[in-house]
């Protein structure tokens, strides 16, 4: 009985260390998980400013291609 009863608690405690084992890797995932979060929203705030690039660019383009035509059709 007493021989049974260790036993198990030696299987117990296996399992615990592969279940600590388990929590670590999952913190591990969350961690990086997290990093590529950041990551992520990094990225996405360089394609607002991106965008917001473009638009002016596409302003500035829209105001000279008005220059353009003005001096080609009224001079």
């Amino acid at each position: 009985m007493l021989a049974d009863t260790m036993a198990l608690l030696v299987n117990a405690m296996a399992l615990l260390v592969n279940a600590m084992a388990l929590l670590g890797d999952a913190l591990a995932l969350l961690s990086d998980a997290l990093a590529l979060s950041g990551d992520a929203l990094a990225l996405s705030g360089d394609a607002l400013a991106l965008s917001g690039d473009a638009m002016a660019l596409q302003g500035i383009a829209k105001f000279n291609l008005l220059r353009i035509n003005k001096m080609l059709y009224l001079d």
